[in-house]
C-alpha cells in the first residue's frame, strides 16, 4: 500500500475524531450559554465564579460527573443499565458523519436515509435506560419518550421528504447548490416552523420535555443514573440538540458549511432551543399526542403532496 492511498484511509478516520472533540467542546459551551441565558432571562448571572465570567465551569463540570463514584440500583439489568448511555451518545455522535462536507471526506448518497436510520435507534437507548434500571419511575418516563419520540419521528420524516422532494437528492451535500440564490425557508416558512417544533419534541426539549416530567419530582427514564452515566445521556440530549440545529440550517438556511454565517446561523436556532425553554410551560401529555396525530401528521402530509404537485406542475 503506498503513501497515497494511507493517506486516503487516514484522513476520514482522523477527521472524523477531530469533527466528534470539536462536537463535545460544542455540547460543552452550549450547557454554559444555557445556563447563561436562563439565568439573564430569569434576571440572575447564571454561573460566573469558575474562572472568567464563569467560561470554565462546562470543564469542571464534566470533572466533577466522570470522578463522582458510579452507582447503581442493586435492582437493575447491570450491562445493558451502563451500555445504554453509551449507546445513546455513540448514536448521537454517528449521527453528525452526514454533515455535508465539501472535500468528500464522507460522500453520504443517502445521507438522509443514514439520519433518519440514526434518528429511530435513539429511541431504543432511551428504552433500555428506562427499562433497565427496574425503577417504575424510569420505566414511565422510559415510555412516555419513547411513545413521543415514535409519534413526532413519523411528521419530522415526512417533512424532511418534502424538502427532499425540492432537491431529487438523499444526499445532504446538494442542499446547498439548490439554495444559492434563495433559501428554502421563504419557500417553505410554515414547514420550518414545524420542523423546528417537532426537532424540539424529537430532542424532549422544553415544552415537550415529558420525560422528565413524572409527577413533576423525578428526572424520568434517566432518574437512577449519575456521576458517569448522567453526564454520557447529558452529552447524547445536547449533541443532538446542536445536530438539529445544523439540520435546520442545512435545510432551510442554505447549506455553505465553510462560511462562518452558516455557524452563526446554527448559533441561533440553538439559542432558539434556549429561548423556548426558558419562556414556554411544559405541554400536557395527551395535548401533545392530539398536537401529533391531529395536527403534525395531517399538515405534512399535505406539505408533502402540495410540494410533490408543484415539483410536477413546474418541471
Amino acid at each position: 500500500m503506498n503513501f497515497m492511498e494511507l493517506k486516503d484511509l487516514f484522513i476520514p478516520y482522523f477527521s472524523s475524531v477531530l469533527l466528534i472533540i470539536f462536537v463535545m467542546i460544542g455540547v460543552a459551551f452550549l450547557t454554559l450559554l444555557e445556563r447563561k441565558l436562563l439565568g439573564y432571562i430569569q434576571i440572575r448571572k447564571g454561573p460566573n465564579k469558575v474562572g472568567f465570567v464563569g467560561i470554565p465551569q462546562p470543564f469542571s463540570d464534566a470533572i466533577k460527573l466522570f470522578t463522582k463514584e458510579q452507582t447503581f440500583p442493586m435492582m437493575s439489568n447491570y450491562l445493558i443499565y451502563y451500555a445504554s448511555p453509551i449507546f445513546s451518545l455513540f448514536l448521537s455522535l454517528t449521527g453528525w458523519l452526514c454533515m455535508p462536507y465539501f472535500l468528500k471526506l464522507y460522500s453520504f448518497h443517502f445521507g438522509v436515509l443514514f439520519f433518519i436510520c440514526c434518528l429511530s435507534m435513539g429511541v431504543y437507548g432511551v428504552m433500555i435506560a428506562g427499562w433497565s434500571s427496574n425503577s417504575n419511575y424510569a420505566l414511565l418516563g422510559g415510555l412516555r419518550a419513547v411513545a413521543q419520540t415514535i409519534s413526532y419521528e413519523v411528521s419530522l420524516v415526512l417533512i424532511l421528504l418534502s424538502v427532499v422532494f425540492y432537491s431529487l437528492s438523499y444526499n445532504f451535500f446538494y442542499f446547498h447548490f439548490f439554495q444559492e440564490y434563495l433559501w428554502f425557508i421563504f419557500i417553505l416558512f410554515p414547514i420550518s416552523l414545524v420542523w423546528f417544533s417537532t426537532s424540539l419534541a424529537e430532542t424532549n426539549r422544553t415544552p415537550f420535555d415529558f420525560a422528565e416530567g413524572e409527577s413533576e419530582l423525578v428526572s424520568g427514564f434517566n432518574v437512577e443514573y449519575s456521576s458517569g452515566g448522567f453526564a454520557l445521556i447529558f452529552l447524547a440530549e445536547y449533541s443532538s440538540i446542536l445536530f438539529m440545529s445544523m439540520l435546520f440550517s442545512v435545510l432551510f438556511l442554505g447549506s455553505n458549511i465553510f462560511s462562518f454565517f452558516f455557524y452563526l446561523k446554527l448559533l441561533f436556532i440553538s439559542f432558539l432551543f434556549i429561548w423556548v425553554r426558558g419562556t414556554l410551560p411544559r405541554f400536557r401529555y395527551d395535548k401533545l399526542m392530539n398536537l401529533s396525530w391531529k395536527s403534525y401528521l395531517p399538515f405534512s402530509l399535505n406539505s408533502l403532496i402540495f410540494v410533490l404537485s408543484v415539483k410536477i406542475f413546474l418541471f
